[in-house]
């Protein structure tokens, strides 16, 4: 075939493009991949800028932690659940919290009436915590926490619990979501206004620095951008710019980048294209290891690395033929192996109408164990590694989401994009034009607007809301109400109370709070009192 016949092919061909708005040709070569990134051949795993994976050996030497998301309705519930996660293999967990935790609400506020364990682990006071992480033993098994607006407290009970266990702090691992200005932009469990709620989170990074070095106290969630609405270049670019936006102030304070960087990680969100997926994480390796490097000077190699947990999104999943989500989130894990993520957490078929079943977390267990063990996905480090395709996406990505950055720049910054609405009015546009995209058939959707069945069964088990859960709940902190020390708690909030309002880091009278079995929702109220709370702006 001569050059003019492939030509007119080409131009007989359907247009692609993916979700990022980037044209897809039906041909990549070597020149393609040099023209935006010559020095591809000088590229090693565990060499910057890490394009090819932050370990020289990555999955060869050790596989990615399986750390799925669970915790629902007690601490006591919760135990079991954590318990028959390790027994079927899993070597990290991922807590959830209720609705009320993670709005800073006690179980008994009227507030929290009905979603009480609904959506996750109720957390009332330390005695929760202990009864949470009975029997397991924290120095083995690392602990991941999805919690923001709260998270001060969550991570002050987990700080606290480890003292009591005389667990060298200095040793402690274990991560923190606790990236507030995601949930201004996606998920909405805000509590003070943005200026403070930064603040909060660069106080965890400076006490964990100073007192807790192996401890990540903050992971910036991409993830919850992306399942808002945003497509994968906003996804990576808004999380860079939220990681920046910490690290400056974290600076301000005298702490040095290479004292803290290391401990800063990501959550990213995994739904689409795979070639497309794999590619954004590939050039958001190369791009933050430049930006770490050459923008803030960092010197240890572990500053640059972009450690990450990627799993599935729960976006992707449809209510739709539910077990197709099986296959669906399959997809999710090999496209998270081959782009080389540190943590693995895989979402359920059944998402996307309830919490996972214990049947569902284990099919979702089972995938990622049968990807390590039966598919020889850890047999070598970046087997797409050369791709002609992947390394054009690759370069593509990384411009992209440096484009996608400087936009954020324009705006006066990620803090004040979002103060004033900019990233909202942005990832809910793009939100709009993607579910208009599947509703007129442009997106292909198996199941929901191709190779549809009329009128069929759903065969998903709904998770039941357990009442009595809850009543207990309420109950055990009342009697821990009653039967603490009254005069120290009154004395550790008033130590909190002073701190707030004289600016200082509020880790250490947070820590001493909890000791002193103070609930969630005395602590955060004097918070409120101090700082006020968020009002969100409405467009019109």
């Amino acid at each position: 075939m001569d050059k003019e016949e492939t030509q007119i092919k080409k131009e007989e061909l359907k247009k692609v493009f993916l979700e990022s708005g980037l044209e897809v040709n039906p041909l990549y070569t070597r020149e393609d991949v040099l023209k935006g990134n010559p020095d591809i051949d000088n590229e090693h795993p565990g060499k910057f800028p890490f394009t090819r994976g932050i370990h020289p050996l990555m999955y060869r030497k050790r596989p990615f932690t399986i750390r799925q998301y669970a915790g629902f309705a007690s601490p006591e519930e919760t135990n079991e659940r954590f318990k028959f996660l390790i027994r079927n293999g899993q070597n990290g967990l991922n807590v959830a919290f209720d609705l009320p935790t993670q709005c800073g609400l006690d179980s008994d506020d009227p507030r929290a009436l009905g979603e009480v364990g609904r959506v996750g682990m109720a957390i009332d006071t330390l005695e929760d915590f202990e009864i949470a992480f009975r029997d397991i033993d924290l120095e083995q098994i690392t602990v991941s926490m999805t919690i923001n607006g709260s998270a001060l407290v969550m991570m002050a009970m987990y700080f606290a619990l480890a003292e009591k266990r005389n667990i060298d702090l200095k040793n402690l691992r274990g991560t923190a979501q606790n990236d507030i200005l995601k949930e201004f932009i996606g998920r909405g469990t805000w509590i003070f206004p943005v200026d403070k709620s930064v603040k909060l989170v660069v106080d965890t990074i400076e006490y964990c620095a100073k007192n807790i070095p192996k401890y990540s106290p903050v992971s910036v969630c991409g993830y919850h951008i992306r399942e808002s609405g945003a497509n994968p270049i906003q996804e990576m670019a808004y999380a860079f710019c939220i990681a920046r936006a910490y690290s400056d102030e974290t600076l301000k304070r005298g702490i040095d980048i290479d004292e803290f960087a290391s401990r800063l990680s990501y959550n990213f969100d995994i739904y689409g294209n795979l070639f497309e997926q794999i590619a954004k994480f590939r050039g958001g390796r190369r791009l933050w290891a430049k930006i770490m490097r050459e923008e803030y000077h960092a010197k240890k190699d572990e500053s640059c690395w972009l450690r990450m947990i990627a799993g599935g999104g729960g976006a992707g999943l449809t209510k739709e033929q539910p077990e197709n989500n099986i296959v669906r989130t399959a997809y999710y894990a090999l496209i998270s192996a081959l782009s080389g993520t540190q943590t693995m957490a895989l979402c359920t078929y059944d998402e996307a109408f309830t919490i996972p079943t214990e049947k569902a977390a284990e099919i979702a267990l089972r995938t990622m164990q049968i990807m390590i063990h039966e598919m020889g996905i850890c047999d070598t480090v970046d087997p797409l590694g050369g791709s002609y395709y992947v390394e054009t996406l690759t370069n593509r990505f990384e411009a992209e989401i440096k484009k996608e950055m400087k936009k954020v720049d324009a705006w006066g910054g990620i803090v004040n994009a979002v103060a004033s609405g900019k990233i909202q009015e942005a990832v809910s546009h793009q939100a709009y034009e993607r579910e208009k995209n599947i509703q007129e058939g442009k997106t292909l959707k198996v199941g929901v607007n191709c190779f549809k069945q009329e009128e069929e069964a759903k065969t998903v088990a709904f998770h039941p809301y357990n009442t009595e859960a809850a009543d207990k709940q309420i109950q055990k902190l009342r009697k821990i109400r009653s039967s603490r020390d009254s005069g120290k708690v009154k004395s550790a909030l008033q130590k909190l109370r002073i701190d707030a309002g004289e600016n200082k880091n509020l880790m250490s009278a947070t820590i001493a709070a909890v000791k002193v079995y103070a609930s969630v929702g005395e602590i955060i109220q004097v918070l409120k009192d101090v700082y006020g709370e968020y009002e969100e702006p409405i467009f019109f």
